[in-house]
């Protein structure tokens, strides 16, 4: 079932395009990223990078990559936080369902994805991790894992809405990207490697009042 992102105006959005027109969300994809535009102030989503999990016609879902909480995933994962990369927190993954945990991770070159039991792949080495599976059997296989609470979520046709208006800039994900320390400006980053003239929004102040 997909949830919307949060915001209830938006409960009955639907995006509608003309016969022949290309959809705003044509380049989502399991894998994508959804960069916050600058001008985005929603406090969910303001200068959040999502990883986008799953896309289709029914609706999307996604993790937010860059909001640490100061929860240890130890704490209410204990066979999972020796594993997971550091710091070792549960990521505030989305505004939708933060009682219900996901996981991510990032398995080593070379690791077949069929031959694993509790995982399902989302996009080239980049998994979703069963966390009812026996995490001594997965960390070998890994190179990273991050835990995060709740998920981001669009209704039918809702992000298409929302990168047609502009919130939403998409562009192609990193493996790596998932396992950004927080002491890493990934907004700033992911803008600044996609070249001019997108790398310019990373130098969009923080505060729009002093621009």
């Amino acid at each position: 079932m997909f949830h919307e992102r949060g915001c209830a105006s938006h409960r009955s959005a639907r995006f509608v395009w003309d016969h022949g027109c290309v959809r705003p969300d044509a380049d989502v994809e399991p894998g994508s990223l959804l960069v916050a535009a600058p001008t985005l102030t929603d406090p969910n989503f303001r200068r959040t990078v999502v990883y986008v999990i799953d896309h289709r016609d029914e609706g999307s879902l996604g993790v937010v990559l860059n909001r640490p909480s100061e929860v240890a995933v130890h704490d209410v994962l204990p066979a999972w936080g020796p594993h997971v990369s550091r710091p070792q927190a549960v990521y505030i993954g989305g505004p939708v369902e933060q009682k219900t945990a996901l996981c991510l991770a990032a398995l080593r070159t070379g690791e077949d994805l069929a031959s694993l039991e509790g995982v399902v792949g989302v996009h080239g080495p980049v998994a979703l991790v069963d966390l009812d599976a026996d995490p001594d059997v997965l960390v070998a296989k890994v190179r990273g894992m991050r835990v995060f609470a709740g998920y981001s979520g669009w209704g039918e046709g809702q992000l298409g809405n929302e990168v047609g208006r502009g919130d939403w800039i998409v562009v192609k994900g990193l493996p790596d990207d998932v396992l950004t320390p927080p002491n890493v400006d990934l907004w700033g980053r992911v803008l600044r490697r996609q070249g001019m003239p997108t790398a310019l929004m990373a130098t969009f102040p923080t505060d729009i009042r002093r621009n």
